[in-house]
Order: structure tokens, then sequence, then C-alpha cells
């Protein structure tokens, strides 16, 4: 199980960061394309989504791949803490605006990551206060 979970983990930290990066190099074919439906309309758009989405992917991925490769799940916290803020804030917006053309599949791919990331928090090892002293 323990395998398994550090796979997934790995494979979607994987996934993150060619996400993350892919708005650092181009952000405005990422935004408009991946299924995020991000229009920016100046330059300050443009470089608040580079900064932002790959601030969000990159630190999510670097957490998720350096936990689960040094099999320590407070790491994990960070990009669960990430994903179910935006999970739960995507919802609240769904009930304040109404649903967008396509706002299932982002749920659907956050709830996937906050699921396999405190599953993987469960099963795998923590680092102890005594052990950092």
């Amino acid at each position: 199980m323990r395998f398994i979970l550090i796979a997934v983990i790995f494979l979607l930290g994987l996934l993150d960061l060619f996400i993350g990066l892919s708005f650092l190099f181009d952000p405005q074919v990422t935004a408009a394309s991946a299924g995020f439906s991000i229009e920016p309309i100046t330059t300050t758009g443009i470089a608040t989504i580079r900064a932002d989405m790959t601030a969000f992917f990159c630190v999510s991925a670097v957490c998720m791949m350096w936990g689960a490769w040094r099999g320590n799940a407070d790491l994990l916290l960070v990009p669960a803490g990430l994903f179910g803020t935006a999970m739960v804030v995507r919802i609240a917006s769904i009930v304040i605006d109404g649903p967008g053309p396509s706002y299932l599949m982002p749920i659907v791919v956050e709830a996937a990551h906050f699921a396999a990331l405190l599953a993987a928090w469960r099963f795998l090892p923590h680092h102890r206060l005594e052990e950092l002293s």
C-alpha cells in the first residue's frame, strides 16, 4: 500500500511540475488551453498568471515529490492544504456565481489530489520532534 501511495503522489507531483513549468514558460497558452479558462487582459495579468499558477503547482509538486521520495508525510500537508483550499473555494464559487461550462473537471482533479495526499499522509511515516533535535 505504501509503495502505491508513494508512486501515485510522485506521479501527481510530476504532472503538477509539468503544469507549473508550462505556466512559467507559456502562461497565455497554458491558461487558455489547459481547461483553466483564464484570459489575461494586460501584461500584469500575464505576470499574475505566471507567478501565481507557477507557485501553486511547482510548490505543490516539489513538496509532493520530496515527501514521497523521502517518505516524509509531513511535507504532504502543504499541497493537501493548497488543493483542499482550491477545491472548497471553487465549490463556494459555484454556489455564489453558479456553475460554468467546464466547472466539474477542476473539482475532480483537486479532490483526487486532496484524497491521495491525505491517504498518503495517513500511511507514510511522520518526523517526530525528537528526531529533529
